[in-house]
C-alpha cells in the first residue's frame, strides 16, 4: 500500500512539473518526422499479464511492407530521429510510462518489463519471481546497464549477446531486487536513476 501510494504521489508531482517539457517534446516529435507521437509496444508485466507500454516515439516509422528492424537499439542506430536522440539521452521518451504507473500496470521501481518473445526465454523459476511484482520504470539493471546501447555496439552479434548475456544478468539483478525490495531500496534506486539521467547516460528500455 505504501509503495502504491508513493507511486501515485510521485507520478502526479512529476507529470505536473514536467508537463511543459512533455508538451515541447511532443511538438518537436511532430515537426521532426512523420508518424504518431506515442510509441506503443506489448510487454509482459505483473502475473504474466500483457499490457501496452507507452513511450514518446524516437524512431522513424517503418513502411507497412518494410522490416521494422531489431527490437534492441545498438549504438548510433540510424532509425533514431534527431529529436529521438535528445529524448533518449535524457530519458524524456519514458515520461508517458508514468501513465502506465497511474493505471497500476507498472510501478516507479521494479523489474523492467520485456517483450513477449524474450520473456518466453526466461527460466520458469525466475519468470515466476520477477512477475510476482509490478514491472517498473527503472530498476537495478537499468542502472548497471546504463550504457547498454554502447555495449551492444561493440559485439559482433548484438541480438545474441543481448539474449545470451545481458538478459540472464538482468534477471539476476531483478531477482535480487524482488528478494530485497523495500521502500528504502526503491528510494535509493530512484535517486541513482535521477543521478544517471542527470549525466545523460542511463539506459531504460
Amino acid at each position: 500500500m505504501i509503495k502504491r501510494f508513493l507511486d501515485l504521489v510521485l507520478c502526479t508531482i512529476v507529470l505536473t512539473v514536467l508537463a511543459p517539457v512533455l508538451s515541447l517534446a511532443i511538438l518537436w516529435i511532430k515537426l521532426d518526422s512523420s508518424g504518431p507521437v506515442i510509441f506503443r509496444q506489448k510487454r509482459i508485466g505483473w502475473h504474466g499479464r500483457e499490457f501496452t507500454i507507452l513511450k514518446l516515439r524516437t524512431m522513424r516509422v517503418a513502411k507497412p511492407s518494410g522490416d521494422p528492424g531489431p527490437s534492441i537499439t545498438v549504438g548510433d542506430d540510424a532509425r533514431v530521429t534527431r529529436a529521438g536522440r535528445f529524448l533518449r539521452k535524457w530519458k524524456l521518451d519514458e515520461l508517458p510510462q508514468l501513465l502506465n504507473v497511474l493505471k497500476g500496470e507498472m510501478s516507479l521501481v521494479g523489474p523492467r518489463p520485456e517483450v513477449p518473445r524474450y520473456v518466453a526465454m526466461y527460466p520458469d523459476e525466475l519468470r515466476e519471481i520477477i512477475q510476482s511484482v509490478r514491472p517498473g520504470l527503472t530498476d537495478l539493471a537499468s542502472i548497471v546497464y546504463r550504457n547498454e546501447s554502447e555495449i551492444l555496439a561493440q559485439v559482433e552479434d548484438p541480438e545474441s549477446y543481448y539474449r545470451d548475456v545481458v538478459i540472464p544478468a538482468k534477471l539476476k539483478l531483478c531477482a535480487k531486487y524482488v528478494a530485497n525490495r523495500s521502500i528504502w531500496l526503491d528510494l535509493r534506486i530512484l535517486w541513482q536513476t535521477f543521478v544517471a539521467v542527470g549525466r545523460g547516460n542511463t539506459a531504460i528500455n
